[in-house]
């Protein structure tokens, strides 16, 4: 490609290209700590109703005679007795003490805060009745992710990649730093919602300003080195969580660097690319001469110039096809096809991914521990996804992945409570394969969709992810119904998704459709095939009529 030859001449993968790749993917660092944050600043520590503000608490017993226990002989989190409870010691655990008039906790909670000492739950009593309120928290969070992947990514087209860049950079420390400060839960979840929409836009355009930097054989290396930095990212929310357990010196402590990743993105040099195809050939120009002199390449810079770029670009940009809509997925039935069971794989990974992510308090083990663990399983399952992928193909490998992951979480569902090692166990596993799951599907969805129409497709599987984002803390409040059917849910949804594989094709090493009839001539192209294998096993039958005949 032209552009490419470009980029080659000013210096490939030079200088500039490593040191920008590294400033603009080190927020993504953080990007891992703000989607998954809420394990730990919304986390709910043990609870029980505090009693009347006149009864005597001198002895620890008369705290116990206000407290009904429940099966396992623990105080109760949500009742409390009308009256202090007469009667033995309850050593045993028995529901001795759990008759008698009760009530809810009308004088507030009363929280063990050995391990957090202040999270929204705790601050705002997000318990019992007003529990569902912290999930909803997060769901507002993935609502503002949904609305920056739209909004940033339509202004990113007509802005360009730096300027949004900084304009997220400096919405994400405000608004991360004002959630620091929320005097309320309302204004703590708007500002959650708008963090959610500038980190959905960092997230975007980290990716295409490195991509449209790059040469075409170093594309994917670029993509699986910030996926990796995503899951590092993993590793210091556990680390700094457990330094900063207070939920809004945490909440501020992963707020304020994109202050300082603000200021130095102003140094970040636009792409050319997007330059380029908006028709401003001067502003191209200096760019890759700019790139060319921090690459060491002042004299091939030196003899690029309008005219080359007009006569290297012109064909390339002539032939660029019309403008596409989303509307173009929905008329022609091959696309059709594409879209609805791509959304599907789109909407059960994200879906299932953060209903394992966001409920590490319920496998109970150390949520510090299980961050870190959870962050380490990514490495190498998205190893063993990139071999199989590019092994036995696309199709078998995301079947596999999502299958697994639902299998496993379907475990989980049906493992007793106290088998916390088991559940773990399984609950790692079927987190590393949506994380492989994650890494096939965005490739095969790029590899399924002709060029004309590729981003547009990759943006409503994005889209679709996002809904699933939204979607699954809702399900996760199905726990006070039964406590596994959250699991249930997550698993099911994602061993039926993996099915709609079936109805897609392979894609390794096929050539990448340009237009739609390229998908019509591969198809027909298969037909064919399969049309004279069938011929040539009719052909000895044939010959061997008149044979049979001459006899």
């Amino acid at each position: 490609m032209a552009f490419n030859d470009l980029l080659q001449q000013v210096g490939g993968v030079g200088r500039f290209q490593r040191i920008q790749f590294i400033l603009v993917v080190l927020p993504m660092l953080l990007l891992a700590s703000h989607n998954t944050l809420q394990n730990f600043t919304a986390a709910i520590p043990a609870h029980h109703c505090r009693p009347p503000a006149n009864a005597s608490l001198g002895e620890a017993r008369a705290l116990e005679a206000w407290l009904p226990r429940d099966r396992q002989g623990k105080p109760e989190s949500c009742l409390r007795f009308t009256s202090p409870h007469q009667g033995p010691p309850f050593a045993n655990g028995t529901e001795a003490n759990s008759t008698g008039p009760m009530e809810h906790c009308a004088d507030g909670w009363i929280y063990d805060n050995s391990t957090f000492p202040s999270t929204i739950v705790t601050e705002w009593d997000l318990v019992c009745s007003h529990r569902a309120l912290r999930q909803l928290a997060q769901s507002f969070y993935m609502v503002g992710v949904l609305l920056g992947a739209v909004v940033f990514g339509c202004l990113a087209d007509r802005l360009g990649r730096r300027m949004v860049l900084i304009l997220n950079y400096l919405q994400t420390a405000v608004s991360g730093t004002c959630a620091a400060f929320a005097p309320n839960f309302p204004t703590y979840c708007a500002f959650r919602l708008l963090s959610g929409m500038s980190l959905a836009g960092i997230s975007f355009n980290c990716m295409t300003l490195n991509v449209e930097w790059m040469p075409i054989h170093t594309r994917a290396c670029v993509g699986t080195l910030i996926g990796y930095t995503y899951s590092l990212g993993q590793f210091l929310l556990a680390g700094v969580a457990y330094a900063v357990p207070h939920w809004r010196h945490l909440q501020l402590l992963v707020s304020a660097p994109f202050f300082a990743f603000f200021v130095y993105s102003w140094f970040f040099i636009e792409s050319a690319r997007w330059y380029s195809s908006s028709g401003r050939l001067d502003l191209t120009l200096k760019a890759l001469q700019r790139v060319a002199r921090i690459n060491g390449k002042r004299e091939e810079g030196a003899k690029l110039s309008l005219e080359v770029l007009q006569a290297n670009l012109q064909k390339e940009l002539t032939t660029n096809p019309s403008q596409a809509s989303a509307l173009d997925l929905l008329r022609h039935p091959t696309l059709r096809r594409f879209f609805f069971c791509l959304s599907l794989l789109w909407f059960a990974t994200s879906f299932a991914y953060y209903g394992l992510v966001m409920d590490l308090q319920g496998f109970g083990v150390s949520i510090y521990l299980l961050q870190v663990i959870f962050g380490a399983i990514d490495l190498p399952a998205k190893f063993v996804g990139f071999l199989i992928t590019n092994s036995l193909g696309r199709r078998p490998a995301q079947m596999a992945t999502l299958l697994l992951a639902g299998i496993c979480i379907l475990i989980n569902g049906v493992v007793p409570q106290d088998q916390s090692i088991v559940r773990t166990s399984f609950a790692v596993l079927g987190k590393g394969c949506l994380a492989a799951s994650f890494n096939c599907i965005f490739l095969y969805t790029g590899e399924l969709y002709p060029t004309m129409i590729r981003q547009i497709g990759l943006g409503m599987g994005s889209t679709m992810a996002r809904v699933g984002s939204i979607v699954s803390p809702l399900v996760s409040m199905t726990a006070e119904l039964y406590p596994s059917l959250p699991f249930f849910i997550y698993g099911a949804i994602s061993v039926a998704a993996s099915a709609a594989t079936v109805l897609l094709p392979e894609t390794l090493n096929q050539p990448l459709p340009d237009t739609v009839q390229d998908l019509e001539d591969r198809r027909r192209g298969k037909q064919r095939r399969q049309q004279r294998e069938q011929q040539k096993q009719m052909v000895p039958l044939q010959a061997s009529a008149p044979e049979k005949n001459g006899l």
